[in-house]
């Protein structure tokens, strides 16, 4: 059930007819058929691990390739915890929104970029407004003026298909 597929090639999995061979500690074996790594590997119980299959000769090492995994695991899961999430919230609009439901809207948007997410306006065209996509652009230029105190503008309005579309990120807050 893991959802990546680990096709690292082990021990007897390994089926060039040479190798070179290295050492957990940086020993150099040097260039040997790959029936005698594994024996060195074997003598000294660990595993023979393929980490340069494109090479010529393919390199392969000798290491305990449990703890290697665990390792590299261990690495990954704290990489992930430093990532920051970024949410963008969507906010959708049309042409015609009265200026009580652009207040509305933009008040909704600075709670959220107060919350540290981003949000996206999108304004939708329909049928005519098709042919003039400036005027989602002026709607949003309307919204921008209303946030520009709380937020950035990190993409321009922009008409995309049927939608125009602007993005604002909170303004850093200052650390005391």
């Amino acid at each position: 059930m893991s959802k990546n597929k680990d096709t690292t090639l082990l021990n007897e999995e390994i089926r060039f007819p040479e190798v070179r061979c290295l050492g957990d500690e940086g020993t150099q074996y040097g260039v040997v058929s790959s029936s005698e790594a594994l024996k060195i590997a074997q003598d000294l119980g660990l595993d023979l691990v393929l980490i340069a299959p494109e090479a010529k000769p393919p390199v392969c090492k000798i290491m305990d390739y449990g703890k290697f995994r665990y390792q590299q695991e261990k690495k990954q899961k704290e990489a992930k915890k430093k990532q920051k999430q970024i949410e963008i919230k969507e906010i959708k609009l049309s042409v015609k929104i009265a200026q009580n439901d652009v207040n509305y809207k933009v008040k909704h948007a600075k709670e959220f970029l107060e919350e540290d997410k981003h949000v996206r306006f999108r304004v939708f065209l329909k049928g005519r407004e098709m042919s003039e996509p400036q005027s989602g652009v002026e709607v949003l230029k309307r919204i921008w003026e209303l946030v520009e105190d709380v937020a950035i503008m990190d993409k321009e309005p922009k008409p995309e298909g049927r939608y125009v579309n602007m993005t604002v990120i909170p303004k850093p807050k200052k650390v005391k």
